[in-house]
């Protein structure tokens, strides 16, 4: 992706159809080049803008940015997440999002180290969003997806299958039952925020020796993505210095609301847009070329 069109600012979008066709963003895509389409999803994008040999193991990154000791095991993320019943089954409706501190964090988990125990793995409290599973060198693990495809879907439709899944189906479902009869869950309730009932098992491997990137700087507050730039060697800023972004930097927006991106960011976006070339990325996989000059092409339609 960034080979492709060298000398750009990289900005990555969410999804292409959260834009409605009177958002600003359109409106400016107009006049902009449209490009053969890239990669799609969270890990997919990525991966496009960082390589790592045998994949993406976001699991032992994100351990190793957190607490720093990751070393050469294999990790795999456990995160809590919010599960909601319905008449055909569960959906997936937050993970890694839910408002939780680090007392509480610690407090959910606490029935579950046992449980994890039985299996030769170790649960880690990384951070209150983020929790992960130590497993032994031999440990057989499926392949998980990124919570990202589930989410708002029945959930059971994207664990892992056949016989090397079956243990860990099992030990999903043993922790939704203990989570789910945890005291503090019923407090959350009482207060009005989601219960934290489900883990989402995801990102599994060991810490790559290196991983390569043709970025220059990241402007992000995203935890994987801040991790693979530390990993990187690569300089990172916070969102709130958008307007530092130059050539070679990726600016990421691909978790905002389109609605922030239209109040919250645009202004920014549009004065980047007069200065450099931007190379717009939907996590759909859409992208088009903006140049400076494009603003004087006042007869293009709006993009669909």
């Amino acid at each position: 992706m960034t080979d492709t069109v060298p000398r750009t600012v990289e900005c990555w979008l969410p999804a292409w159809p959260r834009f409605d066709r009177l958002h600003p963003l359109r409106m400016q895509l107009q006049r902009a080049d449209r490009l053969a389409d890239g990669a799609v999803g969270y890990l997919g994008g990525l991966s496009a803008y960082f390589s790592c040999a045998g994949g993406m193991p976001a699991a032992a990154l994100t351990r190793d940015y957190l607490v720093g000791d990751a070393g050469d095991t294999y990790w795999l993320s456990a995160d809590p997440a919010w599960v909601q019943p319905d008449l055909t089954g569960a959906r997936l409706m937050a993970c890694g999002q839910l408002p939780l501190s680090m007392d509480e964090a610690e407090a959910l988990a606490e029935p579950l180290h046992a449980v994890f125990a039985e299996e030769g793995m170790q649960l880690h409290v990384s951070s209150p969003q983020r929790w992960h599973l130590r497993l032994p060198a031999a440990h057989a693990v499926p392949d998980f997806p990124a919570p990202e495809t589930a989410l708002g879907e029945d959930l059971y439709e994207h664990l892992p299958q056949g016989e090397q899944a079956r243990r860990w189906r099992v030990l999903f479902n043993e922790a939704q039952v203990l989570l789910h009869q945890h005291p503090l869950n019923a407090q959350r309730r009482e207060r009005g925020l989601p219960p934290v009932n489900s883990l989402w098992f995801w990102g599994g491997g060991a810490l790559p020796a290196r991983i390569d990137t043709a970025l220059r700087g990241v402007i992000g507050e995203d935890l994987l993505l801040l991790a693979l730039a530390k990993r990187a060697g690569i300089p990172v800023q916070p969102r709130r210095r958008l307007d530092a972004a130059s050539a070679g930097w990726l600016i990421d927006l691909q978790d905002q609301p389109a609605d922030a991106i239209a109040t919250e960011w645009w202004p920014s976006l549009q004065q980047l847009c007069k200065r450099e070339r931007v190379l717009f990325t939907c996590a759909s996989g859409e992208r088009w070329l903006h140049r400076p000059w494009h603003r004087l092409r006042v007869w293009r339609r709006s993009v669909s």
